[in-house]
């Protein structure tokens, strides 16, 4: 019976040496851990443990990239600044006689957390309970506004021009499509480029563009890679879409053609549903669909450096009322005008730092 007990302890040991054997020469990342989120610019070492010290060379690489090739096994530094944001793949191949061993690894590049802001009332407005709004604007003293159209609503998507203090309609164009029972023409996001404007469709892969005076339409443009209509805004020089993603597209303002895009992150990870945009100062503002805030852009990077907080501003919900969707900037004032869908009131508030 020893002699059986002392076999099974040897082989017990041996299994054990073994495996930790087996466990030394394996070749992998330590550093990053697989799933990591890193802050950009952050200087990561590149850890690994090696099967064997003496190498002829490793490769180290990014997304299929090249970024560093050594003959030893000093430690590689990450450097994530210039990496840009979201999921990055890593891999290290080591070559020693011919043989090859790959590591894998994956880390998510975000920025730092973004301000926050909250805001004060300045004032109050009516707001027409029918407009299902989805584009907001301000010029000249009025509002330029596009409402959608949901199913089982006697609601019509439309094109409005209201007056500030009063919300009186002054102008309203009702688009219906092939038929209005249909709801196939479901209003959007609008923006003013000079004398035009142009206003997004949900899920019909095109917009259209109206003369701001007359509200006559005067052309249409089809959605290319962006295949849904959300928000659009304009910078000056181009046009910046969103289409439920997180990505920000941005559009030649005479052609329409999408010219590229960039990806929207905060410090938790991708920032989709970008719904109601509004251009101010260099950065995009726009609310987050089915959220209480608006989120501060820089379309440059994609990086979120702001939030500001409206919960607490629209008290008196009615039963009609909807989520928060529409923002318009005052740069007279330096306010914005801030509602939502089927809203009976239209705020104009500050913006404040916390």
């Amino acid at each position: 019976m020893r002699f059986y007990i002392v076999i099974s302890f040897v082989v017990v040991v041996m299994l054990f040496v073994t495996g930790c054997k087996s466990q030394k020469t394996k070749f992998e990342f330590l550093t990053p851990n697989s799933g990591a989120s890193l802050v950009s610019g952050q200087k990561v070492p590149l850890r690994m443990q090696f099967p064997d010290t003496t190498l002829d060379s490793i490769i180290y690489s990014i997304d299929g990239e090249v970024i560093e090739r050594k003959n030893d096994t000093a430690t590689v530094y990450l450097n994530t600044e210039s990496l840009g944001f979201g999921a990055k793949n890593l891999m290290a191949k080591a070559y020693k006689n011919g043989e090859e061993h790959v590591a894998y690894s994956s880390v998510t590049i975000l920025p730092d957390s973004p301000k926050q802001y909250t805001f004060k009332t300045i004032a109050s407005y009516p707001h027409d309970v029918k407009a299902f709004t989805q584009g907001l604007q301000y010029e000249n003293g009025v509002l330029y506004e596009s409402t959608g159209a949901p199913m089982q609503t006697d609601l019509v998507s439309s094109l409005r021009k209201v007056e500030l203090e009063t919300g009186k309609v002054l102008t309203k164009k009702e688009i219906v499509g092939k038929s209005p029972n249909e709801h196939d023409y479901f209003g959007e996001g609008l923006t003013i480029v000079n004398n035009k404007i142009v206003m997004l469709f949900w899920l019909n892969e095109e917009g259209f563009v109206f003369d701001k005076n007359s509200f006559e339409q005067i052309g249409k443009f089809s959605y290319q890679n962006s295949k849904q209509g959300w928000g659009i805004t304009y910078d000056g020089n181009r046009l910046l879409k969103t289409d439920s993603s997180n990505k920000l597209y941005f559009l030649d303002p005479e052609t329409y053609e999408e010219k590229g895009f960039v990806a929207v992150y905060d410090n938790n990870g991708p920032v989709a549903e970008l719904n109601e945009l509004e251009y101010i100062n260099g950065r995009v503002y726009a609310n987050v669909y089915s959220k209480d805030y608006i989120v501060i852009i820089n379309p440059e990077t994609g990086v979120v450096e702001g939030q500001i907080n409206l919960m607490g501003m629209h008290t008196h919900a009615s039963q009609n009322d909807k989520e928060l969707n529409g923002i318009a900037y005052n740069k007279d004032k330096n306010t914005l005008y801030v509602t939502g869908k089927q809203w009976d009131t239209l705020y104009e508030i500050e913006v404040v730092e916390r």
